[in-house]
């Protein structure tokens, strides 16, 4: 049975956007949060031209960025920032399942451990057919899951 979602401090969430969110390459791909709470956090990456490898495939690299940076906001999202300053990614291993096909890419990351000084996160990457790519107009918009990802961020 899941635990219920804790609140993310206001503090934390300020830092979150800030350093994170807004940080020139969260920027450039357009990766925005979703839902933010402690210990978890859903981001969201539009498709777009500017991140394909080949034809309308997502590059996988702009993948693992969305994975880095949703794994970091969840290890940052319940973090004493009296204590910790900054961290950095320490570890991240990633198995590429499917092809992310010109749609929307949903990174949903959940604290497996929180250390004193490092933060294991889990990361699973969606690719989210949203209704305005609903060709057929089945409804159907069913996620397929295209990464997951293991994660350690040191805190600083």
């Amino acid at each position: 049975m899941a635990e219920p979602s804790r609140p993310v401090e206001p503090r934390n969430a300020a830092m979150i956007e800030s350093v994170l969110i807004a940080s020139p390459v969260a920027r450039a791909l357009g990766i925005r949060i979703d839902s933010l709470s402690a210990d978890h956090v859903e981001m969201l990456l539009p498709f777009s031209m500017a991140n394909i490898t080949v034809g309308d495939i997502v590059h996988g690299g702009v993948i693992a960025t969305l994975i880095d940076v949703a794994g970091a906001a969840a290890a940052f999202s319940a973090v004493d920032l009296d204590v910790v300053k900054t961290g950095a990614t320490g570890s991240l291993s990633i198995q590429y399942l499917a092809p992310a096909r010109a749609v929307t890419l949903r990174a949903v990351a959940d604290v497996l451990r929180r250390g004193k000084r490092q933060v294991a996160t889990e990361v699973s990457v969606y690719a989210v057919q949203d209704a305005e790519q609903d060709t057929d107009g089945s409804g159907d918009t069913e996620a397929v899951l295209v990464a997951k990802a293991l994660m350690s961020t040191a805190l600083i």
